[in-house]
C-alpha cells in the first residue's frame, strides 16, 4: 500500500470491490425491474456502490472526507452543460413531434428510402449529419427519431434501426473537427486536432466499412413484404398531422445554426422555440387539445408548454405508430438526469479514493510493447466509461493516466488520442448507466442492452484499435528522438 499524509491508497483488488458490487446490483435491478430499472433502481444501485467506495476510503484507508467531497463535486460540476443539453433535447423531442416536423420527415423518408438499403442509408446519412454537426446527440435526437419511425413502417425491428442510427452518428461525431469529444481527446493528449483526426481514419474507416457491410446485408435480407406497412403509416400520419414541406424549415434552420458553430445549448434552445412556433401555426387544434380544450389562447398556451415539458400523445389510429409519436418532453429526461448525477457521484468517489488510479496502475505496470500498451489504453477507456458514467471524464482520465507512459515508451501522442477515442468515445453509448447510453435509450425509446448487439461500429472500433496495433501499421517508436520500428 502507498502511504501519504492524506491517507492510504487502496490496492487494485480492493478498488474493484465497489465496481463489482455495482455490477451485481445492476444485474438484479435489471432482472427484477426490467425496463423500469431506470425509474430509480439503477440510481439506487449507483448510490449504494458510491457509499461502499466512501466507506472503504474513510474507515479502512483513513482518507479525508474533503478529498472525496471535492472529487464528487468536480465530477457533478463537469456534467452541468450535458444536463442542460439533455433537458433541451427532451423539449425538442416533444416539440418536433407535435409540430409535425418528425412526422413530415417520416412521410417524405418513406417515399425516398428503399427498404432494401434502409439500414445502410440510415447509417450513412446519420454519419454525414454527425460530421457536419459534430454532435451524435443532436443527430440521434432529430433525424434519428425520424428514421426510427420510417424503419418501423418498413417492418424493421427497433434495435436494428437504433444500431444503425448510433453507429452512423458516433462515426461522424468521432471524425468531425466540430465534435467536443474529438477536440477534447486531441487537446488532453497534446495532439494537433487534424493530426488526431487523420490518424483515427486508420482504425475508424475499416470499422465503419465493416458495419456498413453488415447493415447492407441485413437490409438485403429484409422481407420486402413488411414494407407494405409504409402506406398505412403514411396515411395515418397525414390523418393526424398537417404534413407540409414548410415544416422542414425548422431542421434546415437548425442545420444552419450548427454550421455556423453556434453553441449547442443556444442551437437546441432555438430549435425547440422554432418548433413551438411551428406547432402553433401548423397543428393549432392538436396543441389546444393537449392543453385540455378547444382552440383558445389559454388552451394553446398550456398545450405549448406541455409539448415542451410533459407527456403528449397524438392518436393516429395505428397501434404500432401511436407509441412512436408519443413523447414525454423534458419530464422524460428527468430519470436520466437522476442517473447521470448518481453516476457522477460514483465516479467522483472512486477517483477521490484513488481507486481508479490504483486499478489503471495495475494495468500499466508490466506494459512494454505497443500492443499491450494500446490494449491497456482501450481497456481503461471502456472501464472508465463504466465507472465514471461519463465519456468526457473517461477521455480526460485515460489520456492523463497514459500520457507520461506513452512518452516514456517512445510512442507518439496521436496513438494515445486514437486509442482513447476508439474506446472511451464509442463505447459510452453501450453502457446502460453511462450518460450517453441512458440518453440514447431515452431518446430512441430502445433499452441500451437491446440496441447494443446492433451497434456494430461501436463494438468493432476497440477491437480494430488493438488489431491495428498488433500489425504495427503506421505506428512508430522513437528512440532518443529518432523514429524506429516498434516492437509488438
Amino acid at each position: 500500500m502507498k502511504h501519504s499524509p492524506q491517507g492510504r491508497t487502496p490496492g487494485w483488488q480492493v478498488s474493484l470491490l465497489p465496481f463489482l458490487l455495482l455490477v451485481v446490483l445492476l444485474f438484479f435491478v435489471i432482472k427484477h425491474f426490467g425496463s423500469g430499472a431506470l425509474d430509480g433502481g439503477s440510481q439506487v444501485a449507483l448510490l449504494i456502490s458510491t457509499g461502499a467506495a466512501i466507506a472503504l476510503s474513510l474507515l479502512v484507508y483513513h482518507n479525508p472526507w474533503e478529498n472525496l467531497e471535492k472529487a464528487m463535486s468536480e465530477n457533478i460540476r463537469s456534467i452541468g452543460t450535458a444536463v442542460v443539453i439533455l433537458l433541451l433535447i427532451g423539449a425538442i423531442s416533444g416539440s418536433w413531434m407535435v409540430s409535425g416536423i418528425v412526422p413530415t420527415l417520416i412521410c417524405y423518408g418513406l417515399k425516398i428510402l428503399s427498404p432494401k438499403v434502409f439500414l445502410l442509408a440510415v447509417c450513412l446519412i446519420c454519419a454525414l449529419v454527425s460530421v457536419v454537426t459534430g454532435s451524435s446527440w443532436t443527430t440521434i435526437a432529430t433525424i434519428g427519431v425520424a428514421f426510427l419511425g420510417i424503419g418501423a413502417a418498413m417492418g424493421y425491428s427497433q434495435p436494428w434501426i437504433a444500431g444503425a442510427i448510433i453507429s452512423g452518428a458516433y462515426f461522424g461525431d468521432k471524425i468531425s473537427p466540430l465534435s467536443d469529444t474529438t477536440v477534447l481527446a486531441s487537446s488532453v493528449s497534446e495532439t494537433p486536432l487534424f493530426t488526431h483526426i487523420k490518424y483515427m481514419m486508420v482504425t475508424t474507416v475499416p470499422s465503419f466499412t465493416i458495419a456498413c457491410i453488415i447493415f447492407l446485408v441485413a437490409s438485403l435480407l429484409h422481407d420486402p413484404g413488411d414494407a407494405l406497412r409504409a402506406g398505412e403509416f403514411s396515411a395515418a400520419l397525414h390523418g393526424a398531422f398537417n404534413i407540409s414541406p414548410w415544416l422542414l424549415l425548422v431542421p434546415v434552420a437548425t442545420g444552419v445554426l450548427i454550421y455556423k458553430r453556434v453553441p449547442a445549448v443556444i442551437t437546441l434552445m432555438l430549435a425547440a422555440l422554432m418548433a413551438g412556433v411551428a406547432a402553433l401555426l401548423a397543428q393549432p387544434d392538436t396543441v389546444a387539445a393537449i392543453g385540455g380544450g378547444p382552440r383558445g389562447f389559454a388552451d394553446s398556451f398550456r398545450g405549448l408548454f406541455i409539448t415542451w415539458y410533459g407527456d403528449t400523445s397524438v392518436p393516429t389510429g395505428n397501434e404500432i405508430l401511436d407509441p412512436l409519436v408519443a413523447t414525454r418532453g423534458i419530464n422524460g429526461m428527468l430519470s436520466t438526469v437522476f442517473l447521470i448525477f448518481c453516476a457522477a457521484a460514483f465516479g467522483g468517489a472512486m477517483t477521490g479514493a484513488g481507486m481508479i488510479q490504483s486499478i489503471t496502475g495495475m494495468l500499466t505496470r508490466r506494459i512494454s510493447g505497443r500492443t499491450p500498451l494500446v490494449a491497456s489504453t482501450v481497456a481503461t477507456g471502456v472501464f472508465a466509461d463504466m465507472v465514471t458514467g461519463d465519456q468526457y471524464l473517461s477521455i480526460i482520465l485515460t489520456c492523463n493516466l497514459y500520457k507520461d507512459l506513452f512518452k516514456e515508451k517512445g510512442f507518439e501522442s496521436r496513438l494515445l488520442s486514437r486509442s482513447t477515442e476508439d474506446s472511451a468515445t464509442v463505447t459510452s453509448v453501450l453502457i446502460p448507466w453511462n450518460s450517453c447510453g441512458m440518453t440514447q435509450a431515452t431518446v430512441l425509446k430502445v433499452p441500451t442492452l437491446e440496441y447494443l448487439p446492433y451497434c456494430f461500429f461501436n463494438l468493432i472500433s476497440p477491437l480494430m484499435s488493438i488489431l491495428i496495433a498488433a500489425t504495427g501499421y503506421k505506428i512508430v517508436r522513437t528512440v532518443k528522438g529518432s523514429p524506429a520500428s516498434s516492437e509488438r
